[in-house]
């Protein structure tokens, strides 16, 4: 869709220059004697920025604005102002502006200036979706889980979440440990500030000090410049330190010193340095055990066990398997454009007797890949790796195949739930619910015929 563009100005000649410019270079442009006619328009339909005249009769451009950023504060308003008046632009860059022209302005100059604001504007409505998607990506609302030992994870998340507490989150590789961390910082009062991730066991003690920490100019061969660290990167947010077991001695008092401290010194330098930081930390090895061997301090696992959270392996809440299966199958499905939207009783019988070592990780490329390569609505099979091995113990075999059928039944109660919800919110109108879900007709009404949902049923 092309740009479009709200012209607000008493004077008809300003109208029609405006109009002419910015036609040739394809905008829509609506002209508008008056604000309150800018009013009406600009609440009937979007635009990509609005031009106005400050000095108008009825309501003036300030007050225009002020209405603007007030009800429509994703829209950037540049104004017109007459040489010699710069205090009405100063005037409406405090209230808001996108930016301002005076009187008389040039073909060339209207355009930068219109341009660069709806740029601005589109980087910052940008910047605010993104922010949205991922604080609605780790709510509370948004967790996909059945278990009752994950909902206490997430009770334990809820009520730590508004403090600053540290935390060390435990658990085996792929159980979502910077899910957590995530989710603890972006419902936190410390949202608004930056997440900062750093896996201590992937640099040599030298570059994890300097990546922490930073350095100064001339700090060592290559130091061309001074550098900031992570803390200062994470000054007012969240600092995630992963795989926090495997850091050297050595990082290990200079992390307890900030702890302890709150500040640092650059490496190569000798000022004090000070970050409002909230640490989260985490790993897969037992602090404990590495504190007794003599491995880890003990008065830094102090430090960091603050809260623990501890996150149960997949194998121990076989609940979340189909869960889990079928969130990946929707995300999936609609990323790649594949016609699979459901598993077979084989596939199923194979997620809950495989031991998934690499945990929710695993599952989740698992069903990517099974997306890729199905050829129907159905995925059959799943490609596990065989050296991993299924559930060895009879008994646990014999219990996987018992919890089956009741799985299957709970799978089919998420469908039946999300297709009511669906239609529901078409008012039973099968091609809006089509156009919503992203999938074949075909498709479509044999899912409906599966759970037994009449969309009839549900219009208005």
């Amino acid at each position: 869709m092309g740009r479009s563009l709200l012209v607000i100005d008493d004077e008809a000649i300003t109208r029609s220059h405006l109009r002419l410019i910015f036609q040739a270079d394809g905008y829509e442009v609506v002209p508008c004697e008056s604000a309150e006619d800018g009013l009406r328009e600009i609440a009937e339909r979007g635009f990509s920025a609005v031009l106005c005249d400050v000095k108008l009769a009825g309501m003036d451009g300030l007050a225009f604005l002020t209405w603007v950023r007030e009800h429509h504060p994703e829209v950037p308003v540049v104004t017109i102002t007459a040489f010699g008046t710069i205090e009405n632009a100063v005037a409406a860059m405090r209230q808001g502006a996108a930016d301002y022209v005076t009187k008389p302005f040039g073909a060339d100059e209207i355009r930068i200036v219109v341009e660069r604001a709806i740029e601005r504007g589109e980087l910052k409505n940008e910047v605010v979706r993104l922010r949205g998607e991922i604080e609605r990506r780790y709510a509370f609302g948004s967790i996909v889980s059945r278990s009752p030992a994950m909902f206490r994870v997430f009770e334990m998340i809820r009520t730590v979440a508004d403090t600053d507490s540290t935390v060390l989150v435990t658990g085996e590789t792929g159980t979502g440990k910077e899910m957590v961390a995530r989710s603890i910082h972006f419902n936190s009062l410390r949202k608004a500030a930056p997440f900062v991730a750093i896996n201590c066991g992937a640099l040599t003690e030298t570059l994890l000090e300097s990546e922490l920490f930073g350095h100064e100019k001339g700090a060592f061969t290559g130091a061309v410049r001074r550098k900031e660290g992570r803390f200062e990167a994470a000054h007012r947010g969240t600092l995630f330190l992963d795989e926090v077991a495997c850091m050297p001695p050595p990082m290990q008092v200079k992390l307890l010193r900030v702890l302890q401290d709150g500040e640092f010194e650059r490496v190569g330098g000798t000022q004090p340095v000070r970050a409002d930081v909230r640490v989260i930390a985490a790993t897969n090895q037992a602090l404990a055990d590495l504190v007794g061997s003599g491995r880890f301090r003990e008065d830094l696992y102090y430090r960091l066990n603050v809260v623990p959270i501890y996150l149960p392996p997949l194998r121990e809440r076989p609940e979340d398997i189909p869960t889990l299966a079928l969130y990946f199958l929707s995300h999936y499905r609609k990323q790649f454009g594949r016609e699979a939207d459901a598993y077979s009783d084989r596939a199923l019988e194979q997620m809950l007797r495989y031991r998934w070592p690499g945990n929710v990780r695993e599952l989740k490329h698992v069903i990517e890949r099974g997306v890729l390569l199905s050829r129907g609505p159905v995925i059959d099979a799943l490609d596990l790796p065989k050296e991993a091995g299924p559930i060895a113990d009879a008994a646990d075999s014999r219990g996987a195949a018992a919890t089956a059928q009741p799985l299957r039944e709970y799978l089919r109660d998420c469908e039946r739930r999300y297709y009511t919800a669906l239609l529901r919110r078409h008012e039973g109108n099968v091609t809006r619910a089509l156009a919503e879900a992203r999938i074949p007709s075909k498709t479509f009404y044999r899912r409906l015929h599966a759970v037994g949902l009449d969309p009839r049923l549900l219009r208005g």
